[in-house]
């Protein structure tokens, strides 16, 4: 029951296309178990994290999407979720450049050897580190141990829905149940598959 309603809860974000001023970030899932550290471990899950916001910088809706971190990757995602008119922030990672393909505009932020702590209190991008802060202490407090290979779409997915619904506590629960009524059935196998819901 719990991967149908996950299963739902993609198929009401996909269409999400973000606009105005966008906040972007690269970030990981995982990488508590042994191996290889950094970038490259395999234990670790890449993602971008992008926040609209409303000009003095406050969030108004997120989107987390697992990707590698290639500037094909983040063409592909920005021609689907990024409006033309869009206005993203990030800092140098080059790859974000690509979120240009959708027409919008990129503005890098250079971090002058900011790391970390640091890095992440820039008043540039406090909406996206909030969200992200927000997002891993969720997902660590709340699963102790998931595949992150596996689920990361997922679960993503689900903070990214609540995250967007967040004003609308009332009657969150009440939408959700009539969009998985109205939703168009899957087969078992995609419903099972997480890798395939992307």
């Amino acid at each position: 029951m719990k991967l149908k309603l996950l299963q739902v809860m993609t198929e009401r974000e996909s269409s999400r296309v973000l606009e105005g001023r966008v906040e972007i970030d690269d970030a990981y899932l995982g990488g508590g178990r042994p191996g290889r550290r950094g970038r490259g471990s395999e234990n670790k899950v890449s993602f971008i994290a992008a926040v609209q916001t409303t000009e003095d910088g406050k969030p108004v809706v997120a989107c987390f999407i697992r990707i590698p971190f290639t500037k094909q990757a983040v063409e592909a995602w920005a021609k689907k979720a990024l409006a033309p008119a869009a206005q993203i922030l990030s800092d140098r990672l080059g790859c974000v450049r690509g979120g240009t393909a959708s027409g919008a505009t990129h503005s890098a932020i250079i971090m002058n050897g900011g790391t970390g702590r640091e890095a992440a209190q820039l008043p540039a991008f406090r909406a996206v580190n909030t969200v992200l802060g927000n997002l891993k202490t969720a997902i660590s407090g709340t699963y102790h141990a998931f595949d992150f290979r596996k689920y990361a779409d997922r679960y993503l997915t689900k903070v990214q829905n609540r995250f967007n619904r967040r004003f609308y506590l009332g009657i969150i629960l009440k939408r959700l149940v009539r969009a998985a009524a109205i939703t168009n059935p899957c087969t078992e196998a995609v419903i099972r598959a997480a890798e395939a819901c992307n």
